[in-house]
């Protein structure tokens, strides 16, 4: 049997990236698909490649800085397959710039897309996993998550925000059985860093060089889906850039004189 056999899984920032690749993950474990992002036009592209029957997937468009949409939002997700058995949290956007030289309209963007309106969408869906006594949540948070690296302060910021958040939540809804996965990627073969905001707000629109020597998003999602099933708690994937996880805990100094040479020359 597939692993996630008509279950309902919502996943944001499913247009590209991470999100496409996971949702074509999910719809190879027989999960029925709720696909959510800005553009309805590459969301629709999704959902065909899915090989998925048209009724097994609801495409619902949604701009999650748009935090006053987000309860409707919900309730449209719900009522159309009558239920949520996963929510994967994954609409975000990264940033490049200097602390001195990033506007507060950028932190504050940022802060938006990747922390409260994720908080607002796990809240809204919350109480109908509640209501079904169970249900899994996942966020992708990010190595930047764990540890910091600079021109991305701003990023680093949402991404620790979020650990906290759902490290609270997740004691908080055990009693309901429903399961928390904190999903830290590092470096991906995605748009993340093209689609970057530059400090004066602006589309950074290049490409890293670790980002394109990065793991595919094909394997990144079939770790995802995997975590999600074993309900694990944290999960961290992507190159040698995860054993800076482990630096940062037992050897910090090593690890800041590591970061100190990733600034810009």
């Amino acid at each position: 049997m597939k692993k996630f056999e008509n279950k309902v899984v919502w996943i944001t920032g499913a247009s590209s990236g991470i999100g496409e690749a996971t949702a074509y993950q999910f719809a190879k474990e027989g999960a029925k698909l709720i696909l959510s992002a800005r553009r309805e036009d590459e969301l629709l592209r999704v959902k065909q490649n899915t090989g998925l029957p048209t009724d097994a997937v609801f495409i619902l468009p949604i701009d999650v800085e748009k935090i006053e949409e987000i309860p409707q939002k919900a309730k449209q997700a719900v009522e159309y397959f009558g239920k949520i058995d996963v929510l994967f949290n994954n609409a975000g956007i990264s940033q490049r710039g200097s602390v001195l030289d990033t506007d507060m309209a950028v932190y504050q963007k940022i802060m938006n897309l990747n922390f409260f309106g994720v908080i607002a969408l796990t809240k809204a869906v919350l109480p109908f996993m509640q209501q079904q006594k169970s249900g899994s949540i996942a966020v992708t948070s990010s190595i930047s998550g764990k540890l910091a690296t600079p021109m991305r302060s701003g990023y680093c910021a949402s991404k620790h925000a979020l650990h906290g958040f759902f490290d609270a939540l997740r004691s908080e809804v055990y009693q309901d059985n429903i399961s928390v996965t904190l999903i830290c990627p590092g470096y991906i073969h995605t748009n993340i860093s093209f689609n970057a905001v530059a400090a004066d707000g602006s589309k950074f629109g290049k490409m890293d060089e670790n980002q394109a020597n990065g793991m595919s998003p094909e394997d990144c999602a079939s770790r995802i889906v995997e975590a999600i099933y074993k309900q694990k708690e944290e999960v961290y994937m992507g190159g040698k850039e995860v054993l800076g996880i482990y630096l940062k805990r037992f050897f910090p100094r090593l690890l800041s004189k590591i970061v100190r040479g990733q600034m810009p020359r």
